[in-house]
């Protein structure tokens, strides 16, 4: 009696699941400090586990894969000045924090021009705004959306195409049912764009842009980006497109930093925000970049499939100790002592373990549109 009960306090401590039920949650700690420490915020960890799992990133343009800070390029007037197609740009785009309101507010700001209030503004999702302008209708947009409104005139659709052709974003400005004018605007590319979407096909993760910019625009940039593209896409064909992507079985990770793309980042199966994105984008994704890096996209993806390596090690060295000293204390070659050493070393070396994961380094630079 004395012997077997001895063993059986012995088997009792080794069945103790102290170091197996932390070592997941020691490992998903670490790597959600970690990550946070390099600006790669996750709300929680079932949204680091699930990153490891993603085939698919769907990528948003401007101030996503671009640097967010387009400059007005052209400003080409139909009957009207230069600085009088500025002024009414800027009147309806006052207010607005859209990377290309910015850009037509800066411009006209620069040459002068002065913002008027407008009454009955109206913001098309996907399209353009409108609004009344001193009882004259003004809309600025796509010049698909224009062209709803008035049809271009053949000269004016070229000059609009040349301006696409050269990755130029245009918007159309159209005044009591006439085209007025037209603004051309260019976002240049982040600086880590292509070696970060070049480090996710390497890891097996297919990459797509979905962009509301018209298909030549989009087809310059994605030629420069090597990568697949769907343009003219407005917020709930974006959404869409990644449900049908869920529907063929892969899984999806949505970024973005706009309105437009908050139903699309709902939609995934992980969304990520990046940083200087709006609140509602920054609320409704699951994970944040706060360096707006594309680098950190596939970072993450590394941070979660390194975290998850971690917890196996920390399953096989729980589950590894435990058989061994339970054969052991069976056959009476350890007793009580050992056993005691035993589960509090495995769960000793768990934790160290999985705060190795603290140590991981960010990978690449600043990029030059990423707030400090």
């Amino acid at each position: 009696w004395r012997e077997w009960i001895y063993k059986g306090l012995a088997i009792l401590l080794i069945g103790c699941p102290c170091a197996l039920v932390i070592s997941t949650p020691a490992a998903i700690a670490a790597s959600l400090a970690s990550g946070a420490r390099r600006g790669l915020l996750l709300k929680g960890g079932a949204v680091l586990e699930r990153l490891r799992d993603v085939t698919v990133a769907c990528f948003d343009k401007t101030g996503t894969l671009t640097a967010g800070k387009p400059k007005v390029t052209d400003v080409v007037g139909f009957g009207h000045g230069e600085v009088e197609i500025l002024s009414v740009a800027a009147s309806l785009e006052r207010g607005s924090s859209h990377p290309l309101a910015l850009a037509i507010l800066k411009a006209g700001l620069d040459k002068g021009a002065r913002p008027e209030p407008v009454e009955d503004f109206e913001n098309l999702a996907g399209e353009g705004v409108m609004a009344n302008l001193g009882g004259r209708t003004v809309f600025l947009g796509s010049p698909a959306a224009a062209e709803r409104i008035v049809p271009l005139a053949e000269d004016q659709r070229k000059l609009v195409e040349a301006l696409n052709e050269r990755g130029k974003t245009v918007s159309v400005l159209v005044v009591n049912g006439e085209i007025a004018g037209c603004i051309a605007m260019r976002d240049e590319l982040r600086s880590d764009a292509v070696a970060a979407l070049r480090r996710l096909a390497d890891s097996g993760v297919r990459s797509v842009m979905l962009t509301g910019d018209n298909p030549r625009t989009a087809a310059a940039l994605a030629r420069d980006l090597g990568i697949d593209h769907r343009a003219q896409m407005m917020p709930e064909d974006k959404q869409r497109t990644v449900e049908a992507y869920k529907n063929q079985g892969e899984v999806v990770l949505k970024v973005g930093d706009g309105i437009n793309d908050a139903p699309a980042l709902a939609a995934a199966d992980v969304g990520v925000a990046m940083g200087g994105g709006t609140d509602v984008a920054l609320e409704t994704a699951d994970a944040a970049v706060l360096h707006g890096r594309v680098s950190d996209v596939p970072a993450m993806i590394e941070l979660s499939k390194r975290t998850m390596g971690v917890i196996r090690q920390n399953i096989s060295i729980a589950l590894g100790l435990k058989a061994v000293f339970l054969v052991t204390t069976i056959a009476g070659i350890t007793g009580l002592w050992p056993a005691i050493l035993a589960d509090t070393g495995a769960t000793v070396l768990v934790t160290m373990n999985a705060l190795r994961l603290l140590s991981v380094q960010a990978s690449g630079g600043a990029d030059e549109g990423a707030p400090t």
